[in-house]
């Protein structure tokens, strides 16, 4: 065993040589929230975002960051009025894109709500690990465009790695001097809550503090044609119809952009540093759907069972499930069928705040994650909106306003194109003096 330092509080973690009861302790750690990082197009900062996603307010509209009217597309979450310049040195900004501009704003105030130093910790008991869904679409554009309009003399260098997936990861450890475990996971919308999972695993092995969640943001004419081609997205102009899962008029989905990123620690460590928790990532599975076509059942019901499992619970303990919520109809169909099938005929609250942002890719789960720790604090569901569910839905969607409840413990549930399943269950911490 070896011991570590986080704002003057003892912690242990374990090498592979570890006695197997002393890594057996360590797997059942705790590892719980301790700061919050929002950046969404219906708020910016933990707080802007909770008012208004619990005030059902949204934040899709016309695209603006370019023409969309030459594309059958032109409905987006976009993160209106960020400047970057006002968040972040000026030598990051021409190596960066748009997406990790909002990971590095939102990593920083993830860290400053849990009120962590960097400087004052070890560099290697720090470790990020992120998600990403489609890297730095707007800075690999204009570098193509610099490509074949001038000559390849006139690409950035920065190319090499300001495009890629991992460069969130990697940007928020060398801003933040963090040496520790760190990587990305590539799996869509699922992506986010693996990410949350890897970073668990580590705190599981006795690192201090990990950085997690996801990010996305391919809103600019390349990524917009490659989001088209998933043929999921909605084609029409109203954003009131534009994403309307779990609704006979349901046509597709709204692309946007942020995400969340969050602290992880355990609950040892946060406990002893006198920080405030959020509440626990308290289970966790994925799953991948058998192919197209092959008569196999989907693998989204095994994926909540196995979560609940993981977490200790059945599913009457849990108050609310916030949705995948595609806006595809047969997609929507087998999520209420496999939510219906753990927790019975309306059983358990359902909603899908995502209806306010569009999907967000990779930055999906975190936020609903971070939505769904809010919830407990303040005692309410924020509800989906613009939605109006068929009378014969299995689901109790919470429509028509923010419901006031008990939040004890969540499901979160994320899909990924091609088949991919996961959810987290959490669980609330004894403190609730947060939003």
């Amino acid at each position: 065993m070896t011991g570590a330092l986080i704002n003057g509080v003892d912690v242990v973690r374990y090498r592979t040589d570890t006695p197997a009861a002393a890594k057996s302790e360590l797997d059942r750690t705790t590892a719980v929230v301790t700061g919050i990082g929002i950046t969404a197009p219906n708020g910016m900062g933990r707080q802007a975002y909770w008012e208004a996603t619990r005030a059902g307010r949204s934040g899709i509209g016309r695209i603006t960051r370019f023409d969309p009217s030459e594309y059958p597309a032109t409905l987006a979450g976009e993160i209106p009025g960020f400047e970057a310049a006002e968040h972040l040195p000026n030598r990051l900004l021409p190596q960066t894109d748009q997406v990790t501009r909002l990971a590095l704003v939102a990593a920083e105030w993830a860290l400053a709500d849990a009120g962590i130093d960097t400087g004052s910790l070890a560099e290697f008991d720090m470790g990020v690990v992120t998600a990403a869904g489609s890297g730095g679409f707007e800075f690999a554009q204009r570098e193509l465009c610099a490509l074949w309009s001038r000559g390849s003399q006139y690409v950035s260098a920065y190319q090499s790695f300001a495009w890629f997936y991992a460069v969130n990861s990697g940007q928020i450890s060398i801003r933040h001097g963090m040496k520790g475990p760190s990587g990305v996971v590539v799996s869509d919308q699922a992506g986010g809550l693996d990410a949350i999972a890897h970073a668990r695993r580590q705190i599981r092995k006795g690192i201090p503090l990990m950085v997690s969640g996801g990010m996305d943001s391919s809103l600019c004419p390349w990524g917009w044609a490659a989001l088209w081609t998933s043929g999921r997205v909605h084609a029409g102009s109203d954003p009131a119809l534009g994403y309307l899962p779990f609704d006979s008029r349901a046509s597709g989905q709204v692309p946007g952009e942020g995400g969340a990123i969050l602290i992880l620690e355990s609950a040892e460590t946060a406990r002893g540093r006198g920080a405030h928790s959020y509440g626990e990532i308290a289970g966790y599975a994925a799953t991948f759907d058998p192919a197209p076509h092959t008569g196999r059942e989907p693998a989204l019901c095994a994926a909540i069972e196995m979560a609940l499992a993981d977490a200790g619970l059945a599913a009457a303990d849990i108050d609310v499930v916030f949705a995948d919520a595609a806006g595809v109809p047969e997609l929507d169909r087998i999520e209420a069928e496999a939510i219906a099938a753990v927790f019975g005929h309306r059983a358990v609250p359902v909603t899908a705040p995502k209806t306010m942002t569009g999907r967000l890719y990779s930055g999906a789960g975190p936020l609903d994650v971070a939505t769904a720790l809010l919830a407990m604090a303040a005692g309410e569901i924020p509800p989906t909106i613009n939605v109006t569910p068929d009378s014969d839905s299995p689901l109790d969607l919470v429509v028509g306003g923010a419901r006031r409840a008990t939040v004890r413990a969540a499901l979160v549930l994320a899909r990924g194109l091609g088949g991919f399943n996961s959810a987290v269950v959490l669980t609330a911490t004894e403190e609730r003096d947060i939003p």
